[in-house]
């Protein structure tokens, strides 16, 4: 008895009626994993149809991860789990506690029935173009977090442009993509100008800059912030030379620098958040907590990833800016 079975008379898409058949086999036994499917042409003779009917149906399945194709040799099982009805390609740029929260508001989202595989790319452009080059055609879409990386568009000009969405940066150059993405410049400079009030109790605001990559935007709203309202500014690099100064409070951008910091004020008589104050870049639940809390400018990653989610869901394509919040603590 043929595993793959098609009637024309049927109402049934035929190309559809090529995946019922394989997931019919699966679920009863007939087929397993590591077997082979019969070959594109003797499908397409025998059933009288299009090769890209064929081609059709066994790319949802290879999509899914239900087959894969070996070269010169055909179409084999992958997995006999039918269960799956979408994979996404998730491509983060590193992993931290954001990220985290990131990705499992759209594991969450996306719901039972989505298999999500993550990479990362960890800033390299290399790495980034070889796992985008590895799995084309591999998903039913791909979520790209291209960071600040160069020459991004050359490698998502293999993905199929309508399966593509970005997360958390982009550029002109990828405008017509869709995603959700953080607007870093305007963030910052808005949420410096709603603690002005706060920061005139201080002499100078300091960036602290980390050596983790993190987008030159960031700055250029800090920039911006000092100056439109006339407040002395200046930019460290890294922890290693702050000698920690009664009047200035310190804009942080990551945990390292943030925990470095508040050890080297501990060493002194200064009270944070009186004699110098913390202002930290993205939320956590480290930053509620430490020192009675850590004022910080964030972007909510939960809700990106569940707005990112029901794009995907209905089949949305546009391009939207997460929104920012301002959480006020005792470090300012």
């Amino acid at each position: 008895m043929s595993i793959i079975y098609v009637d024309s008379k049927v109402g049934i898409p035929k190309y559809r009626q090529i995946i019922q058949s394989v997931e019919v086999g699966l679920q009863d036994g007939r087929l397993k994993k590591g077997d082979k499917l019969p070959s594109v042409n003797s499908i397409r003779n025998r059933f009288s149809l299009s090769r890209d009917t064929v081609f059709m149906a066994f790319g949802e399945l290879k999509k899914r991860g239900i087959i894969e194709a070996v070269s010169g040799k055909g179409y084999y099982i992958k997995s006999e789990d039918i269960s799956v009805v979408k994979k996404v390609f998730l491509l983060f740029d590193e992993l931290n506690i954001f990220k985290e929260d990131l990705y499992n508001a759209i594991v969450s989202a996306l719901g039972e029935g989505v298999k999500i595989d993550i990479f990362f790319h960890h800033f390299n452009q290399d790495v980034f173009e070889k796992h985008i080059n590895d799995n084309v055609g591999n998903y039913n879409y791909y979520i790209i977090m291209p960071a600040s990386l160069e020459n991004t568009f050359e490698s998502l000009r293999n993905l199929p442009e309508d399966k593509v969405y970005l997360l958390d940066q982009t550029n002109d150059s990828l405008k017509n993509y869709a995603g959700v993405f953080q607007n870093f410049e305007k963030n910052v400079f808005e949420g410096l100008l709603s603690l002005k009030i706060k920061l005139h109790k201080y002499d100078t605001l300091v960036f602290v800059n980390p050596k983790s990559n993190q987008p030159k935007s960031i700055y250029s709203g800090f920039q911006k912030f000092i100056s439109d309202n006339i407040i002395r500014g200046s930019k460290v690099e890294g922890t290693h030379s702050i000698l920690p100064k009664k009047g200035d409070v310190y804009f942080v951008l990551d945990d390292r620098s943030l925990i470095e910091l508040i050890k080297k004020i501990k060493e002194t008589t200064l009270v944070i958040g009186k004699d110098v104050g913390i202002i930290a870049y993205n939320d956590s639940l480290l930053k509620e907590i430490v020192e009675g809390g850590i004022t910080t400018i964030s972007t909510n990653f939960k809700q990106m990833g569940e707005r990112i989610s029901t794009m995907i869901l209905n089949e949305e394509f546009v391009l939207v800016e997460n929104p920012n919040n301002i959480l006020i603590r005792n470090s300012l």
